[in-house]
């Protein structure tokens, strides 16, 4: 199988299915399923083998079953941005509708943070309930944000450490199946999807991230699910902060009516595709509090500390604060996402390998929007470190994320 299509062959159903099957059996080892995903990135699968792949992946667990007549299940997916926090802002709000949000969600993956990195940055919060525990949750306050238990898509759980790791990240059509096995498990009836594109995405082009786009919409659409999508750019940074604790602060500031402007837009843009009220009544609730209740309900549910989520700027208080001063006066014209996402990375808030441990203070805030006017030594953002030689051999990354002009 890894010779044919190391050598560009179609692969069969069968195929497709033994690999997924010998590989969360662990009868294939990691090392022919890294070959194997290696292969794939450089020949790619057609539709029909992401079709099969997802869903030999989706069957590979459990796939959630819901009380007849129970509220509509709607979920978002980001294919990832840095910076980017809006399934945390975006599940509560939903919430809000009388909408069921089932949302299983991922680790940080490459230079993108993941929600329930930002979520366990929260003390006590589990994000590992059982199917049982997440279903009765959705039953009594309308959403669960939760991993992949075992028995949820095991061998996506299983592949999407290891594409982590090995360089296989960006394949379309291996973040296709992940994506759509997870959600498809979840057994949908409307999902929004955000596909972003540039510096600080997996997908560089808008042409690729509207590639990536229309072969999600056909599996979902297949699979009898009410698909939109939105394409966003991830040139710079969303909101004013990166890094996990840094980005839940921000996440709760938008459930307090007191976020980002282009954070909360993008929340709006998301919900209103999936939502059964309009634009101007999600923001009553992001705005009144309804949709922060909602989330400190989330919070309890889960075994947080919600009163500790609301002051998580002390609790996960870096060492080493330091900010990144304008080199001259000028208008902020560039801040590369890719390069702010690699700095954070070095600093601790995302993984070189899959058992890197997370250090939930670390990462960059305030940081300013492009076209901002500039004085010199004024500060552009604030890195978060752990140690001074650490914040010291990230500071070239971003310096050189950001143009002054």
């Amino acid at each position: 199988m890894i010779e044919r299509k190391r050598d560009g062959a179609e692969l069969t159903t069968a195929e497709i299915q033994e690999f997924v099957q010998g590989f969360t059996s662990g009868e294939i080892p990691e090392y022919q399923a890294s070959a194997w995903a290696m292969a794939v990135f450089f020949r790619g699968l057609n539709s029909r083998e992401t079709g099969d792949l997802t869903g030999a992946m989706m069957r590979s667990g459990r796939v959630l079953a819901y009380p007849p007549h129970s509220p509509p299940k709607v979920d978002k997916h980001s294919t990832g941005g840095i910076g980017d926090k809006t399934s945390l802002i975006l599940a509560p709000l939903l919430a809000c509708d009388e909408l069921w949000v089932p949302m299983i969600s991922g680790r940080g993956l490459g230079i993108t943070g993941g929600t329930l990195d930002k979520l366990e940055s929260i003390p006590g919060f589990n994000v590992n309930l059982s199917e049982p525990e997440a279903l009765g949750q959705l039953e009594r306050i309308g959403l669960f944000m939760i991993g992949q238990t075992a028995d949820i898509c095991p061998a996506d759980k299983k592949l999407y450490a290891l594409r982590d790791v090995t360089g296989t990240v960006p394949s379309q059509a291996l973040i296709a199946a992940s994506i759509m096995s997870k959600k498809l498990a979840e057994s949908l009836d409307r999902l929004v999807l955000d596909v972003k594109f540039g510096s600080g995405a997996f997908m560089q082009t808008r042409s690729d991230a509207e590639s990536l786009a229309a072969s999600l919409v056909a599996t979902g659409n297949e699979m009898g699910v009410q698909m939109s999508h939105l394409l966003t750019p991830m040139d710079q940074p969303l909101g004013a902060a990166a890094g996990n604790a840094l980005e839940v602060i921000e996440a709760v500031e938008c459930l307090q009516g007191r976020g980002p402007a282009d954070t909360v837009a993008l929340t709006l843009d998301l919900a209103e595709c999936v939502a059964n009220v309009p634009r101007s009544q999600l923001e009553r609730w992001l705005n009144d509090g309804t949709a922060w209740r909602k989330f400190v309900a989330l919070i309890e549910a889960q075994g947080g500390d919600a009163v500790a989520a609301e002051r998580l700027g002390e609790v996960h208080r870096a060492p080493v604060i330091e900010d990144l001063p304008a080199p001259h006066a000028g208008t902020l014209m560039s801040i590369d996402a890719g390069r702010i996402g690699r700095a954070c990375v070095q600093l601790g808030a995302g993984r070189a390998k899959a058992s890197d441990a997370i250090d939930f203070a670390v990462g960059c805030s305030a940081i300013q929007k492009v076209g901002a006017a500039v004085q010199k030594g004024e500060p552009l953002l604030r890195i978060h470190a752990r140690t001074q030689p650490s914040l010291e051999a990230a500071l070239p990354l971003f310096q050189e994320a950001i143009r002054v002009q």
